[in-house]
């Protein structure tokens, strides 16, 4: 059992807090670390009143978080996630924006069992919807599959060390209950708070030797917060794409724009040229048909563009055929997810020799075989 105390604020901090942090562009001033810290201590154990709680988050987000904040908010997150020790030497954790894609087919998920075929362990972490887009995401997807999105921690901790397996999905609802017992909150304000940056960098399962993060950015401001807060958690690298929808897959009409630090270098900007490895294409992404069913709401989230289910299935179905080799955008995308991480974990000299391994345990069939056992 967790008997760690944590610092939480009280009514009167609370107040204080909120007068600073939301009092409009101009006006508002920032809070301390620890401030910010024992603020979202409070909206995790639920003594935060929700009004003041969404008043808190909002207001932050108008200002424009500070760096300390971000780490306060960080901490706290980190502090309430379970921490579980994998039998592997590298770990790779892959976050998508957690409200998920509505505006493109959803390839990512397919990159990781070519990674597991490919040696190495990693694992996803996500929710079944959030928002304000309560688009598809890897939990709707591995539900399609037939797949169990809902083990713990220590599962997929195991899963991944297995070499017969290497690959899983870990919900936020079983990495940090308390955060995802605000996901009902978030969607009552709308707009996305310090909660969808801070989020996708929580470390739940650790390596041996090294842990790495992947994942995706749409706005350049937010490169230099991902870089200090993978550093603050303590990731030993991180490759942050600038992707479709803020994924990890980056468009194929350009080069693809990656930002990274690992062992070799503190900070990295980087164009990766898509036509040398023939993965330059005509599409961004695939998109979602029109004639796909539309969400019907209530009883579906509000926000919600197209029938989840249908969507899920659908991502299901090209995801299967990608991984038995049928060429299109999803194969696409699994193999520049996975080639991107090889190449960053060092797995894979060079992009170019990344991009063939992958491809040559798609050709194989063990990338599907891998995707039906970690299902």
């Amino acid at each position: 059992m967790n008997t760690q105390t944590y610092p939480v604020a009280d009514a009167e901090l609370m107040r204080s807090v909120i007068q600073r942090v939301a009092t409009g562009p101009e006006l508002s001033k920032n809070i301390s670390y620890d401030e910010a810290k024992a603020v979202m201590h409070a909206l995790l154990d639920g003594s935060a009143d929700p009004v003041q709680a969404g008043v808190f988050l909002i207001g932050l987000r108008m200002k424009r978080e500070t760096d300390d904040e971000l780490r306060g908010v960080m901490d706290a997150l980190q502090e309430r996630t379970g921490v579980v020790a994998a039998d592997a030497d590298h770990v790779v954790a892959v976050a998508d924006p957690y409200n998920g894609f509505n505006r493109t087919l959803q390839g990512s998920l397919f990159a990781l069992p070519v990674l597991a075929a490919c040696g190495l362990s990693v694992y996803s972490h996500g929710v079944e919807a959030g928002g304000p887009k309560f688009g598809v995401t890897h939990h709707t997807i591995i539900k399609a599959l037939g797949g169990d999105p809902h083990r713990s921690a220590e599962t997929v901790a195991q899963r991944i060390s297995d070499s017969s397996i290497g690959w899983g999905y870990l919900d936020q609802s079983k990495l940090c209950p308390t955060l995802h017992s605000l996901n009902e909150l978030r969607a009552r304000i709308v707009k996305r708070p310090v909660l969808s940056t801070t989020e996708v960098l929580v470390s739940p399962i650790k390596a041996r030797q090294k842990t790495h993060l992947v994942t995706g950015y749409v706005h350049k401001p937010y490169r230099d917060t991902y870089c200090m807060l993978a550093k603050h958690v303590g990731y030993d690298s991180l490759l942050l794409v600038r992707g479709t929808e803020g994924g990890i897959i980056p468009s194929f009409r350009a080069d693809a724009h990656v930002v990274r630090f690992n062992h070799e270098t503190d900070y990295e900007e980087l164009d990766l040229d898509l036509a040398s490895v023939d993965l330059l294409r005509d599409y961004r992404a695939e998109d979602i048909p029109d004639s796909l069913p539309l969400a019907q709401s209530p009883p579906q989230p509000i926000g919600r563009k197209w029938d989840i289910d249908a969507l899920s299935s659908l991502c299901a179905e090209k995801g299967q055929a990608a991984l038995g080799g049928e060429s299109g955008p999803i194969k696409d995308a699994a193999v520049i997810g996975a080639a991107l991480t090889l190449w960053h974990c060092g797995s894979e000299a060079t992009f170019e020799s990344a991009v063939k391994r992958a491809n040559a345990v798609i050709e194989s069939g063990e990338a599907l075989e891998r995707l039906k056992v970690g299902l």
